[in-house]
C-alpha cells in the first residue's frame, strides 16, 4: 500500500498532461458549480447540464449524490486550487516535529490560527471562483505544506456533509511502515450567516463527528477546527473566534475556533 501512495504522489507532483488539463477545467463556471459544494460540504447548486458535463470529463462518478471520481482526482482538486498559497508559505516542517520525531499538531494548528487571523481575507479573495470552499482550501494548503515534509493527508469531502475530514499521517522515523505512523484527525466546519446554527451547537455536533471519524481511522488524536464567518450581529454575544485550542470532555479532541 505504501508503494501505491508513493506512486500516486509522484503522479500528482509530476503534473502529468491529463492532470494539468483537469486543473484548467476547474476554472470553468459549470465545473465550479458542481465541484465547489463537494469541497465545502454544502448543498448542490448545479444544473443537470453542469453535472452531465463534469461527468463526461470523468471528474465525478455516476452516483447520487455525486462524488469525485477516484482517489487521485480527490487529491488533485484541493491541492491544485490551493497550489499558489501552498507554494508561497514560508514553513519548515522541522518547526513542528518533536524530539522523538512525532508531529506536534497543537503547535501546527496554533501557527495556522495565527496565519488565518492575519491573512485569511487576502487569501479568501484569491479563491474568487471558489469562495464557499475558501476556508477549507486555506487549511488544507497550510497542512499540506508542512506534511509534505514526510507524511501525507487523506481527505473526505462531499455534498451535504457540512464538513471536511482530514486524516494526517506522520512517521516518527524514516522508513517506518505507514500502518505504524501517527494518525491525527482534523475536521473543519465553517459557520456562515446562512447556516442558522449557533457556535455551541456546531462545536457539539462537530465533536461527535470528529470522535466518530477518529474511531473509524484508529486515530490517537482529533482536532475540530471551526471557522466562524458569520457577521457580528449573527454572533449575538456568543463570543466566537479566539484562535486557541481547548480540550473538551477529556475525550482527546482539541477544538479551535477561528
Amino acid at each position: 500500500m505504501d508503494d501505491v501512495y508513493a506512486a500516486r504522489e509522484e503522479l500528482i507532483l509530476s503534473r502529468r498532461t491529463h492532470l494539468d488539463q483537469l486543473a484548467h477545467k476547474l476554472e470553468e463556471a459549470r465545473v465550479r458549480r458542481v465541484v465547489e459544494p463537494l469541497l465545502s460540504g454544502g448543498e448542490a447548486r448545479h444544473e443537470i447540464r453542469d453535472l452531465e458535463y463534469v461527468r463526461d470529463l470523468g471528474l465525478i462518478d455516476g452516483n447520487q449524490p455525486p462524488r469525485i471520481a477516484n482517489p487521485i482526482y480527490a487529491e488533485v482538486v484541493p491541492r491544485e486550487l490551493g497550489y499558489i498559497l501552498q507554494s508561497s508559505l514560508d514553513q519548515n516542517p522541522a518547526w513542528y516535529v518533536d524530539d522523538d520525531g512525532g508531529l506536534n499538531m497543537d503547535k501546527l494548528l496554533t501557527a495556522f490560527g495565527t496565519f488565518f487571523g492575519e491573512h485569511s481575507e487576502h487569501w479568501l479573495g484569491r479563491f474568487g471562483e471558489y469562495p464557499e470552499a475558501g476556508p477549507q482550501l486555506i487549511l488544507q494548503a497550510y497542512l499540506q505544506r508542512v506534511v509534505n515534509g514526510g507524511g501525507r493527508i487523506e481527505r473526505e469531502y462531499g455534498l451535504g456533509r457540512g464538513r471536511t475530514d482530514l486524516l494526517v499521517l506522520w512517521p516518527r522515523e524514516a522508513g517506518q511502515p505507514s500502518d505504524l505512523w501517527e494518525r491525527f484527525v482534523v475536521e473543519c466546519k465553517v459557520l456562515r450567516d446562512s447556516d442558522r446554527k449557533s457556535l455551541e451547537w456546531t462545536v457539539e455536533r462537530g465533536m461527535e463527528q470528529t470522535l466518530g471519524y477518529m474511531a473509524n481511522c484508529r486515530a490517537e488524536e482529533g482536532h475540530l477546527v471551526v471557522i466562524d464567518r458569520r457577521s457580528e450581529d449573527r454572533r449575538d454575544g456568543e463570543g466566537g473566534a479566539d484562535g486557541g485550542g481547548r480540550r473538551l470532555d477529556g475525550r482527546g479532541v482539541v477544538v479551535w475556533t477561528l
